[in-house]
């Protein structure tokens, strides 16, 4: 009985407890409660000091929240292809934690360049899961700046030249992340298409450009992967920094596009007082930071949104209007991130994610050429194998600027390799040349030691007396994530391979029928020795499995099925950017601003080849596989179309050759006449399809108003033209398997 009593007795003191706290309760931590409701709630409590204290930075990489009201700290991180390690409060150095070591996930040119959306998505999740153990807000990626010109340091992270590939490639990343309960912050809004002066470069381009090759892949992020933020460019653009810049934040963003989230500048992005306040910005990072030697006691009140903003609203020169409406969009980021109870809790360094960072990199990698079928390695004709350059060993997730990781491991291509053929096949190593041999940055260290004094001549002799030796020869080159290469804030110097590799390439062609090209690069790079080179792979910087992805299918344990997701061009000339005159830009008289206009507007990558009747070096799309596919004819379900109406196309695609791979089935659209110029062909669908050997599969497209418009810059609309539109299905840019025309009425 005493037992019974004791136990009611309880039940009533939780039973008065719960309700008490659910009357108590405010509205703004009531997670029943709508979000907007709880937004205005949390609003009316802060006062005008913690409102200003929300809008701005507190270290490198955190803001403030208002402890007072128990809403955290907002905690942002690099990430372009894996979670930063801990810098220290006001500086880039590393903190020195043990427990920061992150998976590299392959850099988002490769994950472009399989044109899998599920790939994105895996993507998008593992990395955000890394982000939010680490209890981080924002994870500062991807990257969706156009591939305008090979020379841009930083192209390799971005996903490429084609606004649809990266429209679609880049959804399922966004919902991918935030499925963690971590925004992403998609990047550099809008028009950074180069690093140099990337601080002082005012972009000048016509709106058709803007609309139809800077903008769509921002847009999709935000009307269908419903990003909850995104970060403003160094650059200018109608000479505003595009990190406060009221044409593409207020009218075009948060205006026509409805964005309801974070705008974050790019670190060191703001400049002005004034138009912080009224063109767009919500969230100021990187200001007065330069190790603090500027403002050292109060370094963060010297922020433009800081106390420069709190004065001017005391004095009465602005309300709080816009200062309101910057802290609704942070706790409307809060309320999805750092205060959302069902946040889920995140994994790091799984073996879940480097599984997918290598599904990844194996699918992204591309077989450029492949004469006299030397790939796959044959094991059974490989009693020796040699390994050359530098690539094959030096690790890459170290450099490149604010992609530069701290990995738990990274598995380089020589090592791969010797793992995959061990006690098959003899695998022996010369340097080949020498690149850079450091390996360190921002106090990240690779341990490793590169530093050769041999000479060139010494090293290529070394090389070709060993390919002589060997039945294949495998040589690991390109790029690396050194300043001048593939590097944020620097640009390259050339399209051609650095340290002598040119020379190297065509020595080694000469002394082994079995060379295979193996290039490791984040941009396209001119080949001057392609006739020479029976196979050629274009290898990304793969991150912590690179190694053992690039072993995978050089062996043909995995059939390669990715495709470039822009052009290599033949030489710079080939390139609109160069050819027109307008790159890096001109600076102005009396004036430190470049400004560089986009005199080949809407003729970016492929369209410009096409427009020029220029022949690339590989096209837009291309990739070969193991095996060969066969296509027939397309079809369409009708030959007219409303404007309000569609069209499915369907065209049979059979594998014809002796083992299982994957297509990449490519639609372009051809407007055959319109009031304004348009490229020869756009790519509006693709698919990737897999086929067994003999299979046959029927590839679908449907075709809508939306394939078929283009943006006229005078009604400031997108506009689709009655006419004949032809649809052409294709392998590559250049590689036309069908066609078929049809009628928009």
């Amino acid at each position: 009985m005493k037992k019974q009593i004791l136990l009611g007795a309880l039940a009533f003191v939780l039973f008065a407890s719960v309700s008490a706290q659910s009357v108590d309760t405010p509205v703004y931590l009531d997670d029943t409660k709508p979000v907007e409701l709880r937004v205005e709630d949390a609003l009316s409590r802060m006062t005008l000091e913690e409102k200003i204290a929300m809008i701005h930075a507190q270290s490198k990489f955190c803001s403030p929240g208002v402890s007072r009201l128990g809403i955290p700290e907002i905690w942002c991180t690099d990430g372009p292809h894996g979670i930063r390690p801990e810098v220290l409060w006001d500086e880039w150095d590393q903190a020195g934690w043990t427990n920061d070591s992150c998976v590299a996930f392959p850099a988002l040119t490769c994950l472009a360049a399989t044109w899998n959306p599920d790939m994105a998505l895996l993507y998008g999740k593992s990395i955000g899961e890394e982000a939010r153990y680490r209890n981080k807000t924002i994870l500062l990626g991807p990257g969706v700046n156009i591939y305008r010109t090979p020379l841009n340091g930083r192209n390799f992270e971005y996903m490429g030249e084609d606004p649809y590939l990266s429209s679609k490639m880049v959804v399922p990343y966004v919902q991918g992340v935030q499925s963690n309960g971590v925004a992403a912050c998609v990047k550099h809004y809008a028009l950074n298409n180069h690093e140099v002066n990337r601080h002082t470069t005012n972009v000048i381009v016509d709106d058709r450009a803007l609309y139809e090759i800077y903008l769509p892949a921002f847009k999709a992020a935000v009307q269908e992967g419903h990003a909850w933020s995104i970060m403003g460019a160094y650059n200018l653009y109608k000479d505003q920094h595009c990190c406060h810049n009221q044409y593409l934040l207020n009218d075009i963003l948060k205006g026509e596009w409805g964005f309801d989230g974070v705008v974050v500048s790019d670190w060191g992005g703001t400049h002005d007082t004034d138009e912080v306040i009224t063109n767009g910005l919500d969230l100021e990072f990187g200001s007065w930071t330069n190790g603090l030697s500027n403002g050292a006691s109060n370094a963060y009140d010297n922020y433009y949104l800081a106390k420069a903003y709190l004065d001017k609203i005391k004095s009465g020169e602005y309300t709080t209007k816009e200062l309101d409406e910057k802290v609704r969009r942070i706790l409307r980021l809060s309320f999805r991130t750092t205060m959302n109870r069902n946040r889920p809790f995140g994994s790091m360094g799984s073996p879940e994610h480097f599984d997918a960072a290598r599904t990844i990199a194996e699918e992204g990698i591309v077989l450029l050429q492949n004469k006299r079928n030397v790939l796959p390695i044959d094991l059974n004709k490989a009693a020796k194998i040699a390994v050359i350059g530098e690539n094959a060993l030096k690790m890459m997730t170290v450099g490149g600027g604010s992609s530069s990781l701290k990995v738990k491991h990274e598995i380089s291509p020589l090592d791969g390799l010797k793992k995959r053929v061990a006690g098959k096949a003899e695998v022996l190593f010369a340097r080949g040349y020498v690149g850079d041999a450091s390996g360190e940055y921002n106090g990240v260290v690779t341990g490793q030691d590169l530093s050769d004094n041999r000479s060139p001549e010494e090293l290529i002799a070394e090389a070709v007396s060993l390919a002589k030796e060997c039945d294949y020869v495998i040589f690991f080159g390109g790029l690396n994530k050194s300043a001048g290469q593939d590097c944020e804030d620097a640009d390259r110097a050339q399209l051609g391979l650095p340290y002598g590799q040119d020379q190297l390439i065509e020595a080694l062609s000469k002394v082994n029928k079995n060379l295979i090209v193996v290039n490791i690069s984040g941009n396209a790079v001119a080949m001057p020795w392609v006739k020479s080179v029976p196979s050629i792979v274009q290898a990304w910087f793969l991150g912590s499995e690179a190694g053992s992805a690039i072993a995978s299918v050089l062996l043909g344990d995995v059939n390669p099925s990715g495709k470039l997701p822009f052009t290599f061009p033949v030489c710079l000339e080939d390139v609109g950017a160069h050819k027109l005159g307008e790159y890096p830009g001109v600076k102005r008289e009396n004036e430190n601003i470049w400004d560089a206009k986009y005199n080949e507007g809407i003729f970016v990558g492929y369209r410009w080849l096409d427009k020029e009747n220029i022949k690339p070096l590989f096209a837009f799309g291309h990739g070969l596989s193991y095996t060969q596919f066969e296509y027939g004819k397309v079809t369409l379900d009708s030959k007219e179309m409303t404007q309000d109406g569609k069209i499915v196309l369907t065209v049979p695609v059979t594998n014809v050759g002796k083992r299982e791979g994957a297509e990449i089935v490519q639609l372009y659209i051809c407007d055959k006449k319109s009031s304004l110029s348009r490229p020869e062909k756009e790519l509006k669908g693709f698919c990737k399809v897999k086929l067994a050997t003999g299979e046959t599969k029927t590839v679908s497209f449907t075709i809508d108003k939306s394939s078929l418009s283009f943006f006229d810059d005078k009604q400031h609309k997108w506009v689709a033209e009655p006419g004949k539109f032809e649809a052409v299905i294709a392998a590559s840019a250049e590689d036309i398997k069908s066609k078929t025309v049809f009628e928009l009425k």
